[in-house]
């Protein structure tokens, strides 16, 4: 029947088309030009594939063929619309992995991640919701190795359903035209670029209806705000390099080498202007200054690893801003309502409501290989007295040694055996003033066993530097934390809680309302007060990120 009805059909337009002035030429030769401006509109639309990156200079060592995000496409029924945005986006990379490396999940990919877990919980917008890709993908965050494979389906349809994802997530969850196609492009990191360059193009770049990503990410606005600083400051030679010793510089004492600290302080804006050759209190002032940007106790009074931190060259400084602007990328900017923010190389906890700091609390972290993760979680439980049941890790490592040599090692330190796993004795420390969770720990679970927890060892708060735990987050002030997150209840006065605290009886308390906690690692940011501080990198993250995103001169 349908094709009784096309014949007629089909003869009519003929005759029409026969009898038309579209036979014109000039009529044709116009229909020919709209439609070739039509075909090179939609083709400004995509990306030219970037055959300059290759395996030598790529920021992943993983790459596919572009027939599999063709048959991606079909296999998953992807609109037009998407379609051309993940081509794009995967020819700007010459079709290199952009979640993935063979080493595992690349760091972009958990920041995404952790934006990801924080919008289906909190967020409103339901499309980002995928069981499956739930499950790989906590799966491959929290595997302590892997080794990817360009030809493995599962990880490529993972990638691919990962850039799916975001590319929907930038455009329904970030105001429309506030993060263009090609800046949307490199959120991931491409290939190896000359820092200074990017920086130059980051900073020049002029947009006709003058929206920028800053507008929207108010940290990374400030973060590029001083990027132009560090840029200015390179420009014009960079600073000084500090030759004294640290000891050669006491105050009352005159020399040329405090005209050439306080000039090295002047050009970061730590102090003001002062050419005298005294180390006099204007530059005690810019060390004050130097020293709390850089996670020190303001001490005025120099130290050798401090002149180190001065005599990085500016443009390491302007690669390390640059590396944490991209990580800023994926900082939720405006939480809805209460966060607890932990900053790992700074040492603090951060509670927020909204866009105000509430509080923050000095925090020790994870020493060297025993990191303290980056993800995202919900506090939902308070527990006062809590017993410590001690890892199966440090029960092999460092407990049954000590009861090797010690037999009543167990007693002395409160502990008991409570069972017996894998040929590894269960054991858990007693509540009480002595036990390593102090008196109070928060739980937001999660695969790794991270929580935050009061600790007896008081004296590591007094370090500038606290990366001393077995992973788990201590708070040098607990009562104050447990105080805030049980405020609305009624029944848990601060009498209440003081006396559950040392009770020595284990108690579990639910919140009502949980609290999202973030774990980051930002070795570069601007503080409330617009001050640029730099912290050490104490994984080795912005090490191996570096090395992958820069051309070293």
């Amino acid at each position: 029947m349908i094709k009784k009805l096309l014949a007629p059909a089909l003869l009519f337009t003929m005759l029409i088309s026969c009898n038309s002035n579209d036979t014109d030429p000039a009529k044709k030769d116009k229909g020919n030009k709209q439609d070739s401006e039509e075909k090179r509109e939609s083709e400004k639309k995509i990306s030219k594939r970037d055959i300059s990156i290759t395996a030598a200079n790529s920021y992943s060592d993983l790459f596919f063929d572009s027939m599999v995000l063709v048959k991606y496409f079909t296999n998953n029924k992807i609109d037009d619309s998407l379609k051309r945005r993940m081509t794009s986006f995967y020819n700007a990379r010459n079709y290199q992995f952009a979640w993935f490396s063979s080493k595992g999940v690349s760091e972009q990919a958990r920041g995404f991640w952790n934006m990801h877990n924080y919008l289906l919980t909190y967020g409103k917008d339901s499309s980002l919701k995928n069981k499956e890709l739930q499950k790989r993908m906590d799966n491959y965050v929290e595997a302590d190795s892997l080794r990817i494979s360009a030809t493995d389906n599962n990880y490529i349809n993972t990638e691919l359903k990962l850039t799916e994802h975001f590319i929907i997530y930038t455009l329904n969850s970030i105001e429309d035209g506030y993060v263009k196609r090609k800046e949307m492009e490199r959120f991931i990191p491409r290939k190896k670029e000359d820092a200074l360059l990017l920086a130059d193009s980051l900073l020049t770049k002029k947009h006709k209806d003058n929206k920028y990503y800053e507008d929207v990410n108010s940290a990374y606005k400030a973060l590029k705000e001083q990027l132009g600083k560090y840029y200015s400051i390179y420009k014009q030679g960079g600073w000084p390099v500090i030759t004294a010793t640290a000891k050669q510089f006491k105050k009352g004492s005159s020399a040329p080498m405090v005209i050439q600290l306080k000039k090295r302080l002047q050009i970061t804006g730590d102090m003001g202007t002062d050419t005298t050759a005294v180390f006099n209190d204007t530059l005690e002032t810019g060390i004050k200054n130097f020293q709390q940007r850089f996670g020190y106790k303001p001490t005025g009074i120099l130290t050798g690893q401090q002149l180190k931190d001065m005599n990085v060259p500016v443009q390491n400084r302007i690669e390390q801003i640059l590396l944490n602007m991209g990580r800023m990328q994926w900082m939720i900017n405006e939480p809805a309502g209460r966060m607890i923010v932990v900053n790992i190389p700074e040492f603090i906890l951060h509670v927020k409501d909204g866009k105000n700091k509430v509080f923050d609390i000095d925090v020790v972290v994870g020493k060297e290989g025993h990191n303290t993760m980056m993800f995202t979680g919900n506090l939902n439980q308070v527990v006062f007295s809590p017993y410590w049941n001690v890892p199966s890790s440090i029960v092999q490592k460092e407990i049954l040694p000590k009861m090797n040599r010690n037999k009543n090692y167990l007693a002395s330190q409160h502990m008991e055996i409570t069972g017996n796993e894998g040929g590894l004795p269960v054991i858990r420390q007693l509540p009480g003033a002595d036990n390593s969770l102090g008196r109070v720990k928060f739980l937001f679970p999660n695969s790794y066993n991270i929580y935050f927890h009061d600790t007896p060892a008081k004296s590591l708060f007094e370090k500038d530097k606290r990366a001393y735990s077995h992973g788990c987050i201590r708070l040098s002030d607990p009562v104050k934390m447990a105080n805030y997150l049980l405020k609305d209840d009624a029944q848990w006065t601060e009498i209440k809680i003081e006396e559950a605290m040392n009770s020595g009886n284990e108690k579990y308390v639910k919140l009502k309302d949980p609290v999202p906690v973030l774990i980051t690692y930002y070795t570069a940011w601007v503080d409330d007060n617009g001050a640029l501080h730099f912290a050490d990198d104490i994984y080795g993250h912005d090490k191996l990120s570096i090395a992958k995103m820069f051309v070293k001169k």
